[in-house]
This record gives structure tokens, sequence and C-alpha cells, in this order.
């Protein structure tokens, strides 16, 4: 393989880490997300009080008002399309233990983040390597060619 060649295929190596990067940064930015949306929950339970008046999302933009009867009915997603009844405490105790596992898989993607990073730039330090003994030769050569003119 020519070293034309062998940059060709590092500079496309690096492409490739550079999306599995961008995708794991989207995947970060999500779960960042998921877990606001967490936040704002377990706050909004914490304020609730029986007889509150809370607007219910209906889907499309739309919302009803309703009159909360019980806050300890308080319905927590389990995952996996279940989803639990639970008193106040509970289903806060349910959000935080969701939050907990966003954390890990947070840290986790980040850490792959970073593994790609050092990867992509050991590339590209052995690319810019190979350039620059590409140019060497080139040089070297244009030399050679002088010295035989002459």
């Amino acid at each position: 393989m020519s070293g034309r060649q062998q940059l060709q295929q590092l500079a496309q190596e690096i492409e490739v880490l550079n999306e599995q990067q961008e995708t794991l940064e989207e995947e970060v930015q999500s779960l960042q997300d998921d877990k606001a949306d967490i936040d704002d929950a377990i706050a909004t339970i914490e304020e609730l009080e029986s007889g509150s008046t809370i607007q219910v999302p209906l889907g499309g933009g739309s919302y009803v008002r309703a009159e909360v009867q019980d806050v300890d009915e308080v319905i927590v997603e389990l995952g996996g399309d279940y989803a639990a009844e639970r008193d106040q405490d509970a289903a806060i105790d349910s959000l935080e233990t969701k939050q907990d596992t966003l954390d890990d898989r947070i840290e986790e993607v980040r850490e792959e983040i970073s593994e790609l990073e050092t990867e992509s730039q050991q590339l590209e330090q052995k690319a810019q390597q190979m350039q620059q003994q590409q140019m060497q030769q080139q040089m070297q050569q244009m030399q050679g060619q002088e010295q035989d003119d002459e």
C-alpha cells in the first residue's frame, strides 16, 4: 500500500471515529435532557398537595385542568412499559434511582468519548508523521535530481 493510500485510510478511520464521537455526544445530551425532565418531575411532586389544581397534558400541545385528589397516588414509569402507583416519597425515590442510572450511563458514554478522542489523536499524529516523511522523501528526491542535472 502506497503512502498516499495509507493516509487516505487513516483519514477514513479518523472520520469514522469522529462520527462515533458525535453520536455518543448526542446520546449524552439526550440523557442529560432525560435527567432534567426527572428533576422537573421531582420538584413538581415535592410541591404537590392534595386539592392542587394542575394542567395535565393530553398530547398535541393541549392540556386539561385537573384537581389532585391524593398526592400519595403518583404513577411512576418503571421501564419496559410498566408503571406503578407510589406514594409521594416512594415516587421521588424511584425517580432519584432513575437519575442515578442516568448518571452512571452518562459517565460510561463520556469515558467512551474520551477513548475515541485519544484514538483519533493517535491516528492524527500518525498521519502527520507520514506526511512529514513523504515530504522529506520528496525533498530528497528533488535534491537528488538537482545534483544529477549538474
